[in-house]
């Protein structure tokens, strides 16, 4: 067994894209090998990844794979043979396309198969060599790639189009020392690659094995093969430059990703611009160095951001004031142009701006910017006053009232989508929201209107904060669900990975807005409350968007670590409250440990089953004159014992203490479903046994459907 070492020399790859290229052509090409028997299952596969380079190492390679055992079915015995046991012409047809002939037929083996025998051979398949294994290998490889947009290019010929991600200029396949005859995109495999364009001791570097690959790159070819390691030794050098200054790099894992893809020797070095620009929003300031020039600004002890930035070059010169200069002339005019756009931008209100909104597309069946946030105004005063009338209080801050509250939800949803018009946002469309904020600020709004229009996109992804206050908290929710309503009520919803208009997104910031602020909302009164804000524009589509909720709820739940059982047990209730839902799951995971809580479960199912039955009305009336049985009034009596108790307990919502109580029913239910024939011949008692039944049903599952623990 011998290790093997497969390059493929390219032009610049798409940066963005480098990270899942280099995995996905290390893993493919591997668990090819180790299908076809090449290599074992756990060899260990080493990728590369570099701007001009993708490549895999896999340990112990065989330079052959061993034959393997195959039965191939041939067809029915009735038709492979005569009634004298003698081989037809069929059979020996097949044989022939198999590879054998007749001398093998007293060798076949008589197998069942289905109704009927049939004949089976077994033989010995070939195992592939590497050169056959490696080649059918690199073609699935290369076929599979995730390539973001194909190039079409020539070969040296002139005449051959070859498509992929860049064109391709050499191919290297080493089994040790040896070089494996294999072909890709026009090129033989051989054993020299190309190093650094820049600080490569040698422009050619000739490999001497598979195992020497990345060594020999870094010594002679000045490249840091490896992007998991080139990406280790940026962060290494971006902190010690952070460190010499007493500063912090931004921490931005996208951003470390695509500049590992832009170099293959990295040198960190130190740049500053001028301080007057410190006068604009930060955030404005790191976008543009972000994303424009893919620079890591420095912050300060309190996370302000500083003066100071790093860069990652790809050369490292003994005097390095040419690469620091020139970037901070590059960096100059993006500043100016961000100081620009933020001067000219507070020479206007917000509210000046609002009859362009008017003039701004939202949807073609949901009208304009203007009406969108005409929308989210009434659908964020609708909550307001369900927040005002909650059976369970809602404290806002203790010098505003609802009614201030309001006043304040209503100036932020107005405002909220105003700072799309400026030109801050025209260039930097991630940037809404923060402006508007800022924009706010500045004219002298309250404060709590400034945080809010700020916030109400919020959150905008996995794991981002929630809005700061009553009045963001109000207006977010009603920015998503004007979103999730107007869209569904369009008939726009997602379909398998696409969702353009990040409704799952909408609708997870919704369900965490209600449950981590825990707030006294029933989401279907909450998209009650959205509809009417659209008028006749669109169709309802409270049963479908519900749907949608709980789907994204029990798969965030089950991302949290929640069994499938307990998820489904709850949200098969599809409790109103969705704050209610975290302590529900807690309750049905304490009761799923009682010593009681299988048997009971078990007798939820039965019980769900026996309802389920019931042709016509059920009955619903337990008269006690009808209890005959001893069973069925000793289940009565627990029921009657149990019931006042855990109700109790769940409108004070100790959803644990609830369950917990209903452990008292699993003797009478045992005993009940040993001793008492429900379907009794007697209507009357048949209806009684009935109605005690539903009322068993009704006390055991308000919690959660007890019935899905059940194995």
């Amino acid at each position: 067994m011998t290790n093997l070492l497969v390059e493929l020399f390219v032009e610049e790859l798409p940066p963005k894209a480098l990270k899942k290229l280099g995995e996905s052509f290390a893993t493919v090409l591997a668990d090819s090998l180790k299908a076809q028997g090449l290599a074992a299952s756990d060899a260990a596969v080493t990728p590369f990844a570099s701007p001009r380079r993708l490549g895999v190492h896999v340990a112990g390679v065989a330079a052959k794979a061993a034959d393997r055992p195959v039965q191939q079915k041939l067809m029915p015995v009735a038709v492979a043979l005569t009634a004298d046991g003698q081989p037809t012409p069929a059979l020996l047809k097949k044989l022939a396309a198999v590879g054998a002939g007749p001398e093998v037929v007293p060798q076949l083996k008589r197998q069942p198969d289905g109704k009927a025998e049939a004949l089976f051979w077994d033989s010995l398949q070939p195992g592939a060599t590497l050169a056959q294994g490696l080649q059918k290998a690199l073609d699935e490889t290369l076929a599979r790639l995730p390539i973001p947009k194909v190039m079409t290019y020539q070969l040296a010929d002139g005449w051959t189009d070859v498509k992929f991600v860049r064109p391709a200029h050499g191919l290297v396949a080493l089994h040790g020392a040896e070089v494996v005859p294999v072909r890709a995109l026009g090129l033989a495999a051989g054993r020299t690659t190309q190093g650094h364009r820049f600080e490569a001791a040698q422009a050619v570097v000739s490999l001497e094995s598979a195992d020497r690959y990345a060594a020999q790159l870094r010594e002679q070819g000045a490249v840091i093969a490896s992007f998991a390691e080139r990406r280790a030794e940026i962060a290494r050098q971006l902190q010690g430059a952070a460190d010499a200054l007493s500063l912090t790099p931004i921490d931005d894992d996208a951003l470390l990703d695509e500049v590992t893809a832009l170099v293959e020797r990295p040198n960190v070095l130190t740049c500053a611009f001028e301080p007057e620009f410190l006068a604009v929003p930060q955030e404005c300031l790191i976008l543009t160095m972000k994303a424009n020039q893919k620079y890591f600004p420095l912050l300060d002890a309190q996370g302000r951001l500083t003066r100071h930035f790093l860069v990652v070059s790809n050369i490292a010169p003994a005097d390095a004031s040419a690469v620091t200069g020139g970037n901070e002339r590059v960096v100059r005019p993006r500043l100016a142009d961000a100081k620009f756009f933020f001067d000219q931008d507070r020479k206007k209100t917000l509210a000046d701006r609002l009859p362009g909104l008017a003039k701004v597309v939202y949807h073609g069946k949901l009208g304009s910017q203007g009406e969108r946030a005409g929308r989210v105004g009434a659908i964020a005063h609708a909550i307001v006053n369900q927040l005002s009338m909650a059976t369970l209080p809602y404290t806002v801050e203790a010098d505003d009232e609802f009614k201030v509250l309001d006043s304040k939800v209503r100036q932020a949803a107005q405002l909220a989508k105003c700072d799309l018009l400026t030109d801050m946002v025209g260039e930097f469309p991630e940037l809404q929201g923060i402006m508007g904020g800022y924009y706010a600020r500045h004219e002298g709004l309250r404060d709590g209107v400034a945080i809010a229009i700020e916030d109400h996109y919020k959150p905008r992804f996995a794991g981002d904060a929630l809005p700061r206050n009553h009045t963001g908290t109000v207006v977010a929710l009603a920015d998503k669900l004007e979103t999730l309503v107007g869209l569904f009520g369009v008939k726009q919803l997602p379909t398998g990975d696409k969702d353009p208009f990040a409704l799952r997104r909408h609708a997870l910031g919704v369900i965490r807005i209600l449950v981590e602020k825990n707030l006294p909302l029933a989401l279907p009164a909450l998209i009650d409350a959205a509809v009417p804000a659209f008028g006749e524009l669109i169709e309802d589509p409270r049963e479908a968007l519900l749907s949608f909720f709980a789907d994204r709820l029990a798969v965030g739940l089950r991302d949290q670590g929640y069994s499938a059982q307990e998820v489904d047990a709850v949200l098969a209730l599809r409790p109103a409250r969705l704050g209610d839902v975290p302590r529900r799951l807690e309750a049905v995971r304490a009761f799923a440990a009682l010593p009681e809580a299988a048997s009971l479960a078990a007798a939820n199912k039965r019980v769900a089953n026996i309802l389920k039955k019931v042709e016509g009305e059920r009955p619903t009336d337990v008269k006690p004159e009808l209890l005959q049985d001893a069973a069925e009034q000793a289940l009565a009596a627990a029921i009657a014992d149990v019931q006042p108790a855990a109700d109790r307990l769940f409108e004070q919502r100790d959803y644990t203490g609830s369950l917990q109580a209903l452990a008292a029913l699993k003797g009478p239910v045992d005993v009940f479903f040993n001793d008492v024939m429900v379907n009794a011949d007697d209507p009357a008692l048949r209806a009684n046994r009935l109605a005690l039944l539903g009322r068993l049903h009704a006390a055991m599952n308000r919690v959660a459907d007890l019935s899905r623990l059940a194995a």
